[in-house]
């Protein structure tokens, strides 16, 4: 928010913001024998602008009249575009219970991973949708739900709950009753469209 064009060129602000976030985190790992990475999945919501970016296997979701639409797509090695990237630039993916960069991480881009930074990038993918009446709720989660809830049954375990909390506390709940072994986190936003009041002709 704090990105000049945040409100005149929201793309931009996001695109330039993402990649910034990346140095600032290698950054503040300089000094440490840690090399941890992070995915993230963002949406700006301007006007009636929606701007969802991800980078990485977390993921948004939006609802509209009940129907699950995804709003990103993971970055998985296995992807044909993102392979194609990985290996041009120098890079393999392999197998290991999952496809993996260098055979090690189960994501093609992220935040950090400093050993592997020439191959997984933290530039975002941006999608962007006007949002009218008919959308209800948004779901952002990392992997650890997606992996065992499918975006339809997030749709409508979500809806079932008037309080975006209480349905963000059961998405995570199923994700672990379901048996995801990952980490499970998940924000639900609910949609308050205003209902125009109806026009009172006067009496004459």
């Amino acid at each position: 928010m704090k990105h000049p064009k945040f409100i005149t060129d929201t793309k931009l602000a996001i695109s330039e913001t993402y990649p910034q976030t990346d140095v600032d985190f290698l950054d503040s790992e300089r000094n440490t024998y840690r090399d941890d990475g992070s995915t993230a999945s963002t949406a700006v919501l301007v006007g009636n602008h929606l701007y969802v970016a991800n980078v990485g296997d977390s993921r948004t979701i939006i609802s509209k009249a009940g129907e699950a639409i995804p709003l990103s797509e993971d970055h998985k090695p296995n992807r044909t575009d993102e392979r194609k990237r990985i290996e041009n630039a120098g890079g393999v993916v392999m197998w290991a219970g999952t496809w993996r960069v260098g055979g090690v991480l189960a994501m093609s881009r992220a935040f950090g991973d400093r050993m592997l930074k020439q191959f997984v990038v933290a530039e975002p993918e941006i999608q962007d949708k006007e949002i009218d009446e008919e959308f209800e709720l948004l779901v952002l989660a990392s992997d650890g739900l997606w992996d065992v809830v499918p975006n339809e049954d997030a749709v409508s375990l979500a809806g079932a709950e008037e309080e975006p909390e209480k349905a963000a506390r059961k998405l995570t709940e199923a994700a672990f009753t379901r048996g995801s072994a990952d980490n499970i986190t998940c924000i639900v936003v609910r949609f308050h469209h205003e209902k125009a009041a109806p026009v009172n002709p006067k009496h004459e």
